[in-house]
């Protein structure tokens, strides 16, 4: 039966009396070795976490945006190790040149509750955890967007625990020292939309042609929907989870106010031509107020002033809207802005 490496070391020390010195100093700082060896990787552990309270500077993010992230880095040492030849395409834009469909698409499909928590929704990290024990394995989720961009610009798409702890800090201190605003502004600028794709800029005119800004209501919702995975999915596909998932966030959009149905189509509607053919004048029988028109009896005198003034339903709240199959349904207008608090 084979010795124990320590007991055969040992046998081996009384084998050889002049070596009974050595195997006395060496066979103790061995066992302590070992002993102590988990306090050790603990303390290495601890002081490779403690670093991200203080390091990097995320205050400096108020007034700079770096040129190039952690996760840009990591893709392109994928590219590398792979002998891809291909570089990151990444545009920065303000806030205010973003469509606010698509503010509004992203923050329904990543993190309904951003403009309400400090950096975690801890609701949907519960659900995460028990999908990952249901399924036996640390996938991770339930990740806000404060936490996406902690991890997008100074960690890996790594799923260890130890990483989740330094994504947790570094969320903690930018949401202590950021702006709402700004931790959007941010994060839909260094977003990963596609393979080297990076920031909404580079996705609008990769995928649709047009800048940011220009974006409409079905491409925002589109664009949001491939966030969580957006080297597989694309947002032009026409079947498949990419649509239904587009479909529902729009759907949101609706129902919360932030896109009327149609809106476009009656606005670019042609004119209706009410002219008299004759005189290039409308005719006397034509009633624009939309009240009804006084007899030829009454006086000028008479008629109610400011009856030509018609209040459209658009300003009234309640105001229903269109849905498929001829239905309608009733959306008030929200107090305060929508309901997921977005950016007017």
């Amino acid at each position: 039966m084979p010795l124990a490496p320590f007991a055969l070391f040992e046998k081996m020390s009384y084998d050889k009396p002049h070596q009974n010195h050595l195997t006395k100093v060496i066979i103790p700082m061995l066992k302590k070795l070992f002993l102590y060896a988990p306090i050790i990787i603990m303390l290495l552990f601890v002081a490779d976490t403690a670093i991200y309270f203080v390091c990097p500077n995320v205050s400096a993010l108020k007034k700079e945006h770096p040129q190039k992230t952690a996760f840009m880095e990591y893709r392109e040492k994928e590219w590398a190790d792979k002998g891809i030849e291909k570089r990151v395409v990444q545009k920065w834009v303000p806030l205010k040149r973003i469509s606010p469909y698509l503010i509004k698409a992203v923050i329904i499909a990543e993190d309904d509750k951003f403009w309400r928590h400090e950096g975690f929704d801890f609701v949907a990290m519960q659900k995460a955890l028990e999908k990952d024990i249901k399924k036996r394995k640390f996938k991770a989720g339930g990740s806000t967007i404060s936490q996406q961009l902690a991890k997008n610009l100074y960690l890996s798409p790594s799923k260890n625990p130890i990483r989740k702890i330094k994504e947790a800090i570094l969320t903690w201190r930018m949401e202590r020292a950021l702006s709402k605003r700004r931790i959007v502004e941010l994060y839909l600028n260094y977003a990963e939309w596609g393979n080297g794709i990076f920031g909404i800029e580079a996705a609008a005119r990769h995928y649709y042609g047009k800048p940011a800004s220009s974006l409409n209501a079905e491409e925002a919702s589109r664009l949001a929907t491939v966030l969580p995975n957006p080297r597989r999915l694309n947002p032009n596909a026409e079947a498949g989870y990419v649509r239904y998932r587009s479909a529902r966030i729009y759907q949101i959009m609706v129902q919360r106010g932030i896109v009327i149905p149609e809106y476009e189509e009656v606005i670019n509607a042609p004119e209706e031509k009410t002219e008299d053919m004759a005189t290039g004048a409308l005719p006397v029988e034509t009633n624009t107020s939309g009240l009804a028109t006084p007899s030829v009896e009454q006086s000028p005198e008479n008629t109610p002033t400011g009856s030509s003034q018609e209040m459209s339903t658009s300003d009234l709240p309640g105001t229903p809207v269109p849905q498929p199959g001829g239905q309608t349904e009733n959306i008030p207008q929200p107090e305060g802005g929508s309901e997921d608090g977005g950016i007017k």
